[in-house]
């Protein structure tokens, strides 16, 4: 429904993750009986979530202990891991930051070039544990550096951005063809942001794998404020999770996964992108706040870097728990940031389905007045 905003202009309204609420159905559940595994592709997962590619979050001593739990974690190529050889003596310098100086001191560090043999180095560090290994360039920087990673041995291949298109318009360079390189790559790819059915499905008929949605909403971003960028994820979700319905049938048969990727900072967060439809969900901040995380109590992604129009900050998270109690408890906190697959299993037991395709069916209300606990 449009909403008329003035004379000249009407929008769509849209809903925030925090706007909505999941519905108990009259069927409930023993949450032991419940499955989250979640399968892309060849490989298969116990819990349906994907940790973003942020240095504060993924090192490649991260990525084998979150793959370990059950999840996969994606490893930024364009990070500290490929930029020097050891980059503890960087991340310890990051965290010891004022924040006044933060944005400016990041964007000098993140200035190294990247090595491309650590691009390898890295890759096949992971692999070596025998976990899925899960790796992302920017669209910018794809074309140069694929080789390296596919000759790595990479499980899944990465593509993410701020906002990814299938149509991206340049008169100063080539752009990327995703159609094309997913076409001839012999790896999966999962690509985004996107946060509209349109964009979606036309991501969709690249060849993707996966598509990765929204834009803006991460813990830090300014996005919204910098550039007036922003979708509220529930809606975002469910349009591009239409799109995939759209797309199956087109293509008859062939399934796309929606991973929701932003906004998820507390267990009820991710149990309602998955009921709008999320296959998995991406998470950086709520472990950030590991005590094995890289960032050491502080979180950034690579928009606070950025050498001319920075879209994030420095955020100082604190630290919780280990890995293990972020993602599988105990639990001894009532704000959902410990135990997330153990809150999600309680709520897919208490709307009564088994497994997550089930799930997103079911039934969600719109809550403008409910806020979560701050």
């Amino acid at each position: 429904m449009s909403v008329e905003i003035g004379r000249g202009k009407s929008g769509r309204r849209a809903y925030s993750l925090d706007e909505i609420a999941v519905v108990p159905s009259r069927r409930t559940r023993d949450h032991r009986e419940v499955s989250t595994a979640w399968q892309i592709d060849a490989s298969r997962f116990e819990v349906p979530l994907v940790v973003a590619p942020m240095d504060s979050v993924v090192s490649p001593a991260t990525a084998i202990e979150i793959g370990r739990l059950g999840g996969l974690a994606v490893l930024d190529l364009e990070g500290l891991w490929t930029r020097y050889d050891d980059p503890e003596p960087i991340l310890a310098e990051v965290t010891g930051l004022s924040d006044e100086a933060a944005t400016r001191r990041l964007q000098e560090i993140y200035a190294e070039p990247i090595k491309e043999d650590l691009i390898g180095a890295r890759i096949q560090e992971i692999r070596a544990a025998g976990v899925t290994t899960a790796a992302r360039l920017s669209p910018q920087r794809t074309v140069r550096y694929y080789k390296s990673v596919v000759d790595a041995g990479v499980d899944i291949f990465v593509i993410r951005g701020t906002t990814v298109s299938a149509e991206h318009v340049s008169g100063r360079a080539e752009p990327l063809n995703l159609k094309q390189f997913i076409y001839e790559l012999d790896v999966p790819v999962i690509v985004g942001g996107c946060a509209t059915y349109t964009a979606a499905l036309h991501l969709m008929r690249t060849g993707a794998a996966g598509v990765l949605v929204g834009f803006g909403g991460g813990s830090g971003h300014t996005t919204a404020a910098v550039l007036g960028v922003a979708v509220p994820m529930a809606t975002a979700i469910a349009d591009v999770a239409a799109a995939r319905r759209e797309y199956l049938d087109e293509s008859g048969g062939r399934y796309v996964h929606v991973i929701a990727d932003g906004s998820m900072t507390r267990s009820g967060d991710i149990a309602k992108a998955q009921a709008c439809g999320a296959d998995a969900v991406m998470v950086g901040s709520p472990l950030a706040r590991a005590n094995e995380a890289p960032g050491r109590g502080y979180h950034w992604g690579s928009e606070a870097h950025h050498p001319d129009l920075p879209r994030s900050t420095r955020l100082r998270v604190g630290t919780i728990g280990s890995m293990q109690q972020i993602l599988h408890g105990p639990s001894a906190v009532p704000d959902g940031s410990l135990n997330l697959v153990g809150a999600l299993r309680r709520t897919m037991a208490t709307s009564g389905y088994s497994d997550l395709k089930e799930f997103q069916r079911v039934e969600v209300v719109v809550t403008p007045g409910v806020r979560p606990i701050p």
